[in-house]
């Protein structure tokens, strides 16, 4: 009886025959129908919801300020509604911080691709018909159209024509003529009945308005750009978003004759207004507050309850006396893991699963230290280091496309050893995160160090021309250097990257090397803003910067200058800065030659 298995099953099977007693006439008790009233009710209430959060999203172009209906929603139809982004980002929830979602998600919450599960009477082309963008019109033309289509009504009624004005979701007034087979398709134009047409002008109000004219020739681009090159007739989309032929035939953009035509009309739809509405969005609905169904009499509830639990509390003290320690001592552990100390190990006194459990956590939890200190190394460096080969190939291939450049066998030269710089990052990924533990693996040769350096100018060149910078290279005695010939170049472009993005424009740029005594001395030179004196200790520190917003437009990720100095320390050698702000500044490397 030593083994936690055998225990925890015992111990589950006394409780499970007495609670199955005890609770089997109470699950007879409850009724199907009682059920399937709640899933109808359920599944109105499902569709209430996403009808009123379509149209909040269909005249909003963001989330932002849904909380309040949100929440609006939840009392009024007693459920927990919460919004996410389609990558679980939560957008609101109805339910107190920290409450997990549902399970599943209910809808998704869409203008511009309603769930026609919950909308089964929605549009062919599944766009909310509340979601109009840039046809919205203002309040000054509503009163205007509406107080013309009114002077139309009032004159059609005079000739003995009935009509029906609504206002469309525009705020277009529309007009509907009553016939003996029951009112007509509502239109943004009246209807034209020749005794009507020839007494009352429908122009003022039936005209687009300045609004809407801009609206459909933007519309009108976005098809004919879809159209392009396919062969469709020639025509334009309306105010009621029919295709309208060359020949003045109106088509429907849902109707059989051209589907083609159809697709592009529905596509350029949602391309127009998806920056007014907004962005797609999980729902998830959980259970109503209230429970239905029969009420169970209390005394039997009450009854079967305390039976089940004193037999539980029984039976649970004894295998919890022996459970409770070890189980303690994994929950502490467990909980400083959680706190961010990923060295917390457990130690059990004790044989059978909750050792073997204890093991497995030490082992667990060793592994995860080793792979999070892999992970932060990895994920730094990815990001900074693959950014600057991508930048020099995409603007010498620009500079070329645009011909600013000639693509001479000089600057192909130069690309390919970006390209192959690239492929050696991206292959040499997972030992760089070794770097600081100085396992990184260096493919030494001998290197002419005049060469390098012309090709790390070659390379910048470009970026140093368009910010009106000089870069130039000197060599001295030509000193000879066993080195990764990629990884120097590495190291000399991140330093030149950072003097290009804080040398101000007519400044220079200079890439020295010369030999002192048994080591080669690697120099580059700006005339930058330089660096103040409390701030050099700290320049090659991972993630430093000296302007702490990390803005994006004022410096790097704050790691070029660390892969530096761990590149120069693979090699043997050192990394150093010297700076007088406002004149100069200089980066150092010595390499053992």
């Amino acid at each position: 009886m030593r083994s936690l298995f055998v225990r925890l099953l015992t111990s589950s099977a006394v409780v499970a025959v007495c609670s199955i007693t005890a609770t089997a006439w109470l699950a007879a008790s409850s009724t199907s129908g009682a059920i399937q009233r709640e899933q109808g009710q359920t599944l109105a209430s499902d569709a209430r919801i996403n009808n009123s959060l379509l149209g909040y999203a269909s005249r909003h172009s963001d989330w932002s300020g849904v909380t309040a209906t949100l929440r609006d929603l939840a009392a009024q139809n007693s459920r927990r509604i919460a919004l996410t982004t389609e990558n679980g980002t939560l957008i609101a929830d109805s339910a107190t911080a920290g409450t997990p979602l549902p399970a599943k998600v209910s809808a998704v919450v869409d203008p511009l691709a309603v769930d026609v599960t919950l909308v089964p009477g929605a549009a062919r082309d599944r766009i909310d018909p509340r979601a109009v963008g840039p046809f919205l019109l203002s309040a000054r033309d509503r009163a205007r159209l509406m107080k013309a289509a009114d002077t139309y009504a009032a004159c059609a009624g005079r000739t003995g024509q009935a009509v029906q004005m609504t206002v469309s979701n525009t705020g277009r007034p529309l007009v509907t003529t009553l016939s003996q087979g029951g009112p007509q398709e509502p239109r943004p134009m009246p209807t034209a009945p020749p005794v009507v047409m020839g007494v009352c002008d429908a122009t003022t109000f039936s005209t687009p308005t300045r609004t809407e004219k801009a609206a459909l020739k933007q519309l009108n681009l976005l098809v004919s750009r879809c159209l392009k090159g396919k062969g469709a007739e020639r025509g334009s989309v309306g105010l009621d978003f029919t295709w309208v032929s060359k020949e003045k035939k109106p088509l429907s953009p849902v109707a059989e004759p051209d589907q083609m035509i159809s697709s592009c009309v529905v596509t350029a739809r949602k391309e127009q207004l998806d920056p007014y509405v907004a962005p797609a969005a999980y729902l998830y609905i959980g259970s109503t507050a209230e429970a239905t169904g029969q009420r169970i009499p209390l005394p039997s509830i009450a009854g079967a309850a305390l039976l089940v639990l004193v037999l539980t509390v029984g039976v649970s003290v004894m295998a919890a006396r022996r459970l409770v320690r070890p189980v303690n001592a994994l929950t502490h552990a467990a909980q400083r893991m959680r706190d961010g100390d990923s060295s917390a190990r457990v130690t059990v006194r004790t044989t059978g699963e909750i050792s073997e459990l204890a093991t497995a956590f030490n082992e667990m939890s060793e592994h995860l230290q080793r792979m999070e200190e892999q992970r932060k190394a990895m994920v730094s460096d990815v990001s900074h280091e693959l950014r600057t080969p991508l930048s020099n190939l995409r603007g010498w291939l620009e500079a070329a496309q645009d011909g600013v450049a000639e693509l001479d066998p000089a600057l192909i030269a130069s690309l390919v050893e970006e390209i192959l710089l690239l492929q050696h990052i991206v292959d040499d990924l997972q030992e760089l995160a070794l770097a600081d533990a100085g396992k990184l693996r260096l493919h030494v040769e001998p290197v002419h160090l005049g060469d390098l350096l012309d090709q790390v100018t070659t390379a910048h060149r470009g970026r140093a021309e368009a910010a009106g910078l000089t870069l130039t290279t000197v060599v001295t005695d030509d000193p000879s250097l066993t080195a990764d010939p990629v990884r120097l170049r590495q190291a000399i472009g991140n330093l030149v990257t950072n003097s290009l993005r804080y040398t101000p424009r007519g400044g220079h740029i200079t890439l020295g090397a010369r030999q002192d005594g048994d080591q080669v001395v690697v120099e580059v030179t700006d005339t930058g803003i330089g660096i103040r004196a409390e701030n050099l200790p700290h320049v090659f520190d991972r993630f430093w910067r000296a302007e702490k917003s990390r803005n994006r437009q004022t410096g790097g990720s704050g790691l070029g200058l660390a892969i530096v100095r761990n590149l120069a320390e693979a090699h043997g050698g050192t990394a150093t800065v010297a700076s007088v702000p406002g004149v100069r500044t200089t980066f150092t490397l010595r390499l053992p030659s």
